[in-house]
């Protein structure tokens, strides 16, 4: 999400005409532009600059002047567009659109039809705004510029008075946090209590056979790379190395591995990163035909592999089998400590490092961090959402039919029953207040545990899990009370022009709303 800077223009024309030389302690300096057929001010001083229409990650629950939030160098910037906030009607962007970035303890940027000049005015000639009849609200005026002709007039935009309008800042915050802090603690040790006897699985598929591997195994699922860089003298079924966050990761593919035909790899190729050992220092990506789901399984469905099963060939890799669905499902959970050898993994990076590909690898300037949290990621609409994956409990397909329930808020698509348990499903979508649509083979429900209430929300698609750095992730403007409340942090990875909108699992709903849903299945 690049942005285009410009400074100030400097020529005047337009409808304020310059004046001459004034005192300067009677002489303020205004940036003048136009928006319908009006032409506004705003203080110079407030003023940081002026850049083309950017590229934006629209936010659900915001004001509906609010275009959504931009990339400025690395700063989140709130759009907002002025023809909203006064009532204009809308016109698409064009060559001429500019965003008017103010300053106001943050920056803001506001849209305007097009750029007239910056003038210096006779204090004189500003008359307040509570004196003359407008066409726009005057509440977000402090005053107007009298034209030389004594017609034609420019009103003064209050910024700061906008800025408190379109986005008010909510009143117990800290209050707010401890609760959260409290109830989040209380989700933890009913989820603890409810995990006992059951595993975490993520499950792929390869030559259209599901596997899977304990989700603690699981590092993050990552998209597969353009360029994999070949190690000579390694396995057939290793396909390179590839650089993941400043590391080297060794990558092979499944299908190689349990000698099965090879295909193209697409873009549907996934690459699900796995630690080895009980340190987790060493990491492998392995090569998926696709990501399936995450799984969220009783211990009495998980049997040994049988014995005569346990050895030799790809069976040899098999840790167990999960029966589901009454044993018309299995799912074969793999073993990375008999699939992967460390010091083979770590032998293939060590001599990528001392080869010339290191230089060709490498990403300058930044190293790894640490510091990283731990998302699923999915989209809604054309944005990418991410919640805590410690907060996912299991993500499942949508069935065919969800029970309707009458009388429930207008969110709730219905229930369905996962496993003997009852599970209310909400639409993301309309909780959002996004456009609806059909159902399709992407969309999956992400099952989550809210003040106690297990809770499926259908998202559009899960794309992947990722970590993200500390560095990366600065708190959301605050838009509006709703917003402010699920949407907190914002993960803005400027390399890869992406901004990630991060939600509070527990504040996806609130306390009335919980208790709707408890009680309506």
């Amino acid at each position: 999400m690049e942005t285009t800077s410009q400074p100030v223009p400097a020529e005047r024309s337009g409808g304020v005409p310059p004046i001459g030389t004034v005192p300067l302690d009677d002489a303020r300096q205004f940036v003048i532009f136009h928006l319908q057929d009006e032409m506004f001010a705003v203080a110079l001083a407030e003023v940081q600059e002026i850049i083309r229409m950017p590229e934006i990650v629209r936010v659900p629950l915001s004001p509906p002047a609010l275009e959504g939030l931009a990339n400025l160098r690395g700063t989140v910037l709130p759009i907002v567009n002025l023809r909203d906030t006064f009532g204009f009607a809308k016109v698409m962007h064009d060559d001429s659109t500019r965003v008017v970035v103010l300053d106001q303890g943050h920056p803001i940027g506001l849209v305007v039809d097009r750029m007239a000049n910056v003038v210096t005015v006779d204090a004189a000639r500003i008359e307040r705004a509570d004196t003359i009849r407008a066409t726009v609200d005057t509440d977000l005026l402090t005053g107007m510029i009298k034209g030389r002709d004594g017609e034609s007039m420019v009103m003064i935009l209050d910024a700061a008075q906008l800025v408190r309008r379109e986005f008010k800042d909510i009143a117990g915050r800290a209050t707010a946090k401890a609760t959260q802090a409290v109830q989040g603690h209380d989700t933890r040790a009913e989820a603890a209590d409810q995990a006992i006897d059951e595993d975490q699985l993520v499950s792929f598929v390869v030559a259209g056979q599901e596997y899977a591997f304990p989700i603690e195994q699981v590092q993050e699922i990552v998209q597969l790379p353009e360029h994999v860089t070949r190690v000579p003298n390694t396995p057939g079924h290793v396909l390179g190395v590839i650089t993941l966050r400043n590391r080297l990761l060794p990558l092979v593919s499944l299908r190689e591995m349990f000698g099965l035909p090879a295909v193209e790899l697409t873009d549907a190729n996934k690459v699900v990163v796995v630690s080895l050992g009980d340190d987790g220092s060493t990491s492998v990506g392995v090569v998926m035909d696709s990501v399936k789901e995450v799984l969220r399984i009783n211990r009495d469905l998980v049997e040994p592999m049988p014995t005569l099963l346990d050895s030799g060939s790809c069976d040899g890799d098999l840790q167990s089998i999960c029966r589901l669905d009454d044993g018309r499902r299995l799912v074969s959970i793999l073993a990375t400590g008999r699939m992967f050898n460390a010091s083979e993994m770590n032998g293939i990076v060590s001599r990528a490092e001392s080869s010339k590909m290191a230089s060709e690898l490498r990403i300058d300037g930044t190293g790894d961090s640490d510091d990283e949290e731990q998302f699923v990621v999915f989209r809604l609409m054309d944005e990418e959402y991410g919640v805590s994956i410690e907060a996912v409990q299991e993500i499942v397909r949508v069935p065919d039919e969800l029970t309707r329930i009458p009388k429930t808020p207008h969110f709730i698509e219905g229930v369905i029953n996962l496993r003997g348990v009852v599970l209310p499903v909400i639409d993301q979508r309309r909780r959002f207040g996004l456009a609806s649509i059909q159902r399709n083979d992407r969309q999956r429900i992400m099952v989550f545990t809210i003040h106690g209430v297990r809770t499926g929300f259908i998202v559009d698609q899960v794309s992947e899990v990722m970590r993200i750095p500390a560095k990366v992730i600065r708190p959301a403007p605050d838009l509006s009370e709703e917003q402010k409340r699920m949407i907190r942090r914002v993960a803005n990875l400027e390399q890869q022009k992406r901004m990630i909108l991060l939600l509070e699992v527990t504040q996806l709903l609130d306390v009335q709303e919980v208790a709707k849903v408890a009680t309506r299945h």
